[in-house]
């Protein structure tokens, strides 16, 4: 038998076929060999709590059982088809019954591409073509999702900084770039271009941070004064806060809304769902050929992925799963705080039981300070930051720099490890 291959092992062989050594996503050097339930392992057997999930589709742990029979009873009937399926039809109904915005779906494969279809259907609707984008929002790969992601310099709103190489410069004409949380701000700028704007695309909770009381129903207020179509991008939010997702928590309907990741159950499985009278555009004959939004994907709606998502969904809806899932970010939380607390570590929660991190103040004389823009993130102790969350990483809690993802499948052990962690990493900040 072979010797088994370490991770710096496989991390070399990655650098001579991939960019930078890895997929683009996560820290390279990490390179995953398998995962159950709560815990994952890497390739040198070193086994994590995983608060990562995949970025968040893993809602309910590694390797469900009833997921995996949904899944081994599909793979025999057919892996895929380029041609509706009935189980994506079940999903679609299934989504549509729990979505208050969605009255139609399109599937995609990834939740990019449903942000880029949701601004293009966007525009197909209202004929316009600017978009409202908040600064720090992320949308998606798409050329006008990569406006002001993350931008390496500041600049007067409403002007953009694209994030990429190889974006035009036609592109940044038609962005118009807003801080979240600022309804002043969002006010003055339609009413100056809002006869001229087709869509204002936002995350509900923009990375960790939570919508100011009322922020949300002003976007809706301020579109329907406009004519704007309002798209939430739930492709994280989607069936985490809520079986109806953020626009259920927070008791506004969007006209759009992406969703991803969880409605997959670990798959590549998207979708754009809403208002009848928008998702026409994507069928030729309601619209004619020149309204006509064309889209089409090689693996949209595949089945696979449907049963999964659709035994995922299932399984949301049983008694007590939010309550659950909420109890377990809650007491993460309450572990963090505690240890930092200890430590007299100046610290803020942002975010939501079932999406947040821990944000350290540049002044702690001022740790109370609100968090209320990507740009007080920005301004945060970021270097004390990546410290704690490398020290949680070395300590066995596997997790985003910025982010921390509860899940169903976590266990009075986990919570053990976490705490540990948790009181290292907050003791390496007084070092």
């Amino acid at each position: 038998m072979p010797t088994p291959l370490s991770q710096a092992d496989w991390h070399a062989r990655a650098a001579q076929v991939l960019p930078g050594g890895g997929f683009g996503n996560f820290d390279p050097h990490y390179v995953i060999r398998d995962g159950q339930g709560s815990r994952i392992r890497d390739e040198d057997g070193k086994e994590y709590v995983d608060l990562l999930i995949g970025s968040g589709p893993m809602l309910l742990g590694h390797g469900h059982p009833e997921v995996l029979d949904a899944i081994a009873e599909q793979l025999p009937r057919g892996m895929t088809f380029f041609a509706n399926n009935s189980a994506g039809i079940e999903l679609a109904e299934d989504i549509v019954q729990a979505v208050p915005c969605a009255e139609q779906l399109r599937y995609v494969s990834s939740g990019g591409e449903a942000d880029m279809y949701a601004i293009r259907a966007a525009r197909a609707f209202t004929g316009r073509d600017r978009i409202v984008k908040f600064e720090g929002g992320y949308h998606g790969m798409s050329a006008e999702a990569q406006m002001s992601l993350a931008p390496d310099r500041r600049v007067n709103f409403p002007q953009p900084v694209p994030d990429s190489a190889g974006i035009p410069d036609s592109v940044a004409a038609d962005m118009l770039i807003a801080p979240f949380n600022d309804p002043d701000y969002i006010r003055s700028l339609l009413a100056e271009h809002g006869d001229s704007v087709a869509g204002i695309i936002v995350e509900p909770l923009q990375r960790i941070i939570p919508p100011e009381p009322g922020f949300l129903q002003l976007l809706r207020d301020e579109a329907d004064r406009y004519g704007i179509v309002l798209i939430f991008d739930e492709v994280v939010t989607g069936f985490r806060f809520a079986y109806g997702g953020a626009q259920e928590l927070y008791g506004v309907t969007p006209d759009l809304c992406t969703l991803g990741k969880v409605i997959g159950g670990g798959f590549p499985l998207a979708a754009i769902a809403g208002r009848a009278d928008i998702m026409a555009h994507f069928d030729k004959a309601a619209v004619g050929a020149d309204r006509w939004l064309m889209q089409l994907g090689t693996l949209s709606g595949n089945p696979v992925a449907a049963v999964a998502g659709r035994k995922t969904l299932e399984i949301l809806r049983r008694d007590g799963a939010y309550d659950r899932l909420r109890a377990n970010g809650r007491r993460l939380m309450d572990l963090g705080a505690a240890a930092l607390t200890a430590h007299a570590i100046p610290h803020r929660i942002v975010g939501d039981p079932t999406l947040f991190e821990f944000v350290f103040p540049a002044a702690p004389e001022h740790p109370g300070a609100p968090i209320r823009s990507y740009r007080d993130v920005a301004d945060s102790h970021m270097a004390r930051a990546a410290r704690f969350n490398a020290t949680l990483m070395r300590e066995g809690l596997f997790k985003s720099a910025g982010k921390t993802y509860p899940s169903l499948a976590l266990t009075d052990d986990d919570f053990a490890l976490a705490e540990q962690a948790y009181t290292r990493a907050a003791a390496a900040l007084t070092d």
